[in-house]
């Protein structure tokens, strides 16, 4: 299989010994102290490389104290409420009924870019006429250019995130799809912005989670999977760089790039972040929805360590790893902590928590969930254990900052690539 990578940035994360690490208590208090009078500096680079290859019933009330009885987004919906109740202003300037017309980059003013990717920005935009107040109703605006994406070949992974948010919408933690369209040389999505920023800066500043923050995270990730494999659909591509924050500190999962809708069939696309694959994704092997059973088990190992269960300074050493199979857990983690990991991250997949009769509600039961009531979380009835201090609803200090985007000749979309590739975008 023809597997291709990017350049690794350097990490700003050591690779110390785990009980080194951890000998202290995590600096979620600190995080939070900081987080109410001064900036955070997040500016650290990422530990994660992504890699990619060649390509109903209504809702159910959830069970507390981890006692997983019932469904968890098994429907089209999971819970009107929030749409409604929290459907913010600027959706409905932009959004209207019957007779609602696409709108057009030109409706928005662009702020400043709170991400990029290998063929995508992302901006903050504000409806354009809207008053220049810091109440002014804002969102993301993800631009991907057409040129880029002919010559990497995404056109399918780009129809696929559109498909798949727009199945989404409903959901209280994954990152709020509005609409979509295009241009001579662009395709745009527009999402409600999540003004927390990534949940890897601010596991970097505190250097690990406690275990309460540690389980209500992983809890509203596990709700996300449950609704995603639900609706037959793998997500690939789960790590803190794309959990975001909201304004009251609960998840928005972002970045349905490498998601698909494969329902209970495998698929055979090489994609993902290194230290996240799972064994049979590394292998070549048919996979399924698995795979996001196993990253959710190094998602919780980093957020309670500080740092991945498998982690190198080159992707196939880590890869080695992975195979291997082999997990040393720090001796300060709970038992329950240890478990999970153990039951998510094994090579057996019949015996992978999730993968098995039951499914993600299996999760759910884990002792380590002991104590969530699950319907308050979907609910969003406490806010979460870090919330942003947002001086203002389009405060961007918990993003990076980006320079400007440049144009050369090799991002001309030419008349040629027009004719030939444009009716790929027909009815984006």
């Amino acid at each position: 299989m023809e597997l291709t990578t990017q350049p690794a940035a350097p990490s700003s994360l050591p690779t110390p010994p785990p009980d080194k690490l951890l000998d202290e208590e995590p600096a979620i208090a600190e995080l939070n102290k900081v987080d109410s009078g001064m900036d955070i500096d997040f500016q650290s680079d990422s530990l994660h490389t992504p890699v990619s290859g060649p390509t109903q019933a209504g809702p159910e009330k959830l069970p507390a104290n981890g006692q997983a009885q019932g469904g968890v987004g098994n429907g089209d919906r999971v819970s009107g409420r929030k749409e409604e109740e929290g459907r913010s202003e600027g959706e409905e300037v932009v959004m209207k009924d019957a007779d609602w017309r696409r709108p057009s980059v030109e409706d928005f003013d662009l702020m400043t870019t709170l991400g990029t990717g290998t063929f995508a920005r992302v901006w903050l935009v504000r409806p354009r006429g809207s008053p220049p107040t810091e109440n002014a109703p804002l969102f993301a605006l993800k631009q991907l250019k057409k040129v880029d994406i002919i010559r990497l070949k995404q056109c399918e992974h780009v129809r696929n995130e559109r498909s798949i948010l727009e199945v989404c919408r409903p959901h209280p933690f994954i990152t709020h799809y509005l609409c979509s369209w295009q241009d001579r040389s662009s395709l745009y999505i527009l999402l409600e912005y999540s003004p927390g920023g990534e949940i890897f800066g601010y596991l970097r500043r505190a250097r690990r989670f406690d275990f309460q923050t540690t389980q209500f995270y992983a809890a509203e990730i596990t709700m996300i999977l449950v609704f995603l494999h639900n609706h037959g659909i793998v997500y690939r591509d789960l790590k803190p760089e794309n959990i975001l924050l909201d304004a009251r500190g609960h998840v928005k999962l972002v970045d349905f790039g490498f998601a698909k809708a494969v329902g209970d069939r495998e698929t055979y696309t090489l994609c993902g972040t290194p230290e996240y694959l799972s064994p049979e994704v590394i292998q070549s092997k048919g996979h399924g929805k698995a795979v996001d059973w196993w990253a959710l088990g190094v998602l919780i190992y980093e957020m309670s360590c500080g740092f991945p269960p498998f982690y190198d300074n080159s992707p196939f050493a880590i890869y080695e790893k992975i195979v291997a199979g082999r997990i040393s857990f720090p001796s300060i983690l709970p038992e329950e902590t240890k478990d999970i990991v153990r039951r998510l991250c094994t090579k057996d997949l019949s015996a992978r928590l999730g993968n098995m009769r039951g499914g993600g509600h299996q999760v759910m039961a884990h002792s380590f969930f002991d104590g969530v009531h699950w319907q308050e979380l979907e609910d969003q009835i406490h806010p979460g254990p870090i919330v942003p201090n947002l001086r203002h609803p389009g405060d961007t200090r918990y993003f990076d900052q980006y320079d400007p985007p440049s144009t050369t000749a090799r991002d001309e979309y030419t008349d040629e690539m027009f004719e030939k590739h444009d009716a790929s975008f027909c009815d984006f």
